[in-house]
């Protein structure tokens, strides 16, 4: 892909790898062949589960893995410190991450499905479940801040760890009890959440930054950035469709057999993407963030970590249970919409105020890809 001066006008499809123009295309016919393959092969989930990694079947956490590796690679590490900085960036995600976010979906759950108390709890679950994973692909996509994305996605980890036992406890026990609500226990510990965040966040964090200092020192950074970079992008979107079909595939026969229930847990869900999204947007253009970090901060606080929610849930309530089936549809519904808020993103972007070269992510070297 050439690389966009500046002050390059032109369509902002034009601008974009073969394969992120067509992403949406390649993730819907992921989802359909994890379903087709569900219905096919109704083993291949019992197989999948043979082998788990904190909850999480093996196929999938290295699809994960893979997924998240070449765009933590691609972070320039030596910026983060202006990142922690920023308070005008940090205090808001906070806020959306851990006060709104958590607050809408038990609302939603609440005011959508208040006859299914399983659905409800899975939904909740997901709520508290803070992106630390598959946010970054769409951040990247969406030509967001990667060091500011770094930052937020390690602050929403080391959250998760802290906090995410006690919000279970506060949203599905004592909040409904002052409410006059159907009350609800969560089983789960702090280290169950920490084994989930050193997987998924640690380990491609480490592979990333290992990669960046020992490629530049061997060879430069014009080498790492113009050279290795684009070699190993691709394989960010090889392991976002291997994860998707595989997901899909898991739980193939209840989505296509429970259509109505799929489509009461989606309704809530499309809701709350929508809000955090599009409310995290305009809250980091009032605060005067530049189109890069507004972007961010919108993903970031949009984005769940369904990997969690889908091992909390099978753990406390079992793998066939509805709040597993509601973490399932998690990603469900969040990777067609969140792809869809890509392309919203890069549209609003004339609404901000333009960035220089060295702020602007997308302004990369001659050959560099986002994916």
């Amino acid at each position: 892909m050439s690389a966009p001066t500046p002050q390059a006008t032109g369509p902002v499809a034009g601008k974009l790898s073969f394969l992120d123009r067509f992403l949406a295309v390649w993730i819907l016919a992921a989802m359909a062949a994890g379903l087709g393959l569900g219905r096919l092969a109704p083993g291949l989930g019992d197989a999948l589960a043979k082998v788990t990694v904190t909850g999480v079947s093996l196929p999938i956490a290295l699809g994960l893995l893979v997924m998240m590796y070449p765009v933590l690679a691609k972070v320039r590490y030596d910026r983060l410190d202006t990142v922690t900085r920023d308070r005008a960036l940090l205090v808001p995600s906070l806020v959306l991450n851990w006060i709104v976010g958590p607050a809408l979906m038990f609302a939603l759950a609440w005011a959508f499905l208040p006859d299914l108390p399983e659905y409800r709890t899975g939904l909740i679950i997901v709520g508290l479940a803070r992106c630390i994973a598959m946010v970054i692909i769409w951040n990247d996509l969406a030509r967001g801040d990667r060091e500011a994305a770094a930052v937020l996605v390690a602050l929403n980890s080391a959250f998760q760890v802290i906090a995410f036992a006690a919000l279970g406890w506060f949203y599905l026990n004592v909040l409904p009890g002052w409410l006059g609500l159907q009350q609800t226990s969560l089983d789960v510990s702090v280290w169950e959440i920490a084994h989930s965040v050193l997987l998924f966040l640690g380990i491609p964090l480490l592979a990333g930054f290992l990669t960046r200092r020992l490629g530049e020192k061997a060879r430069g950074r014009t080498w790492y950035e113009s050279e290795l970079i684009p070699r190993i992008g691709p394989f960010a979107l090889y392991g976002l469709l291997f994860t998707v079909v595989l997901l899909f595939a898991l739980q193939g026969d209840a989505i296509t057999s429970r259509p109505w229930d799929v489509a009461r847990i989606a309704l809530p869900l499309l809701v709350y993407f929508a809000l955090m999204w599009t409310g995290s947007l305009a809250v980091g253009r009032a605060v005067g963030l530049t189109y890069p970090k507004a972007t961010t901060l919108a993903f970031t606080a949009a984005g769940n970590n369904f990997e969690l929610a889908i091992a909390v849930a099978i753990a406390t309530f079992g793998a066939t249970s509805g709040q597993a089936l509601a973490g399932v549809v998690g990603p469900l519904i969040e990777v067609p919409v969140l792809i869809g808020l890509v392309y919203v993103a890069l549209a609003a972007r004339r609404y901000f105020p333009p960035t220089t070269a060295a702020a602007d992510p997308a302004v990369l070297p001659e050959g560099s890809a986002h994916v």
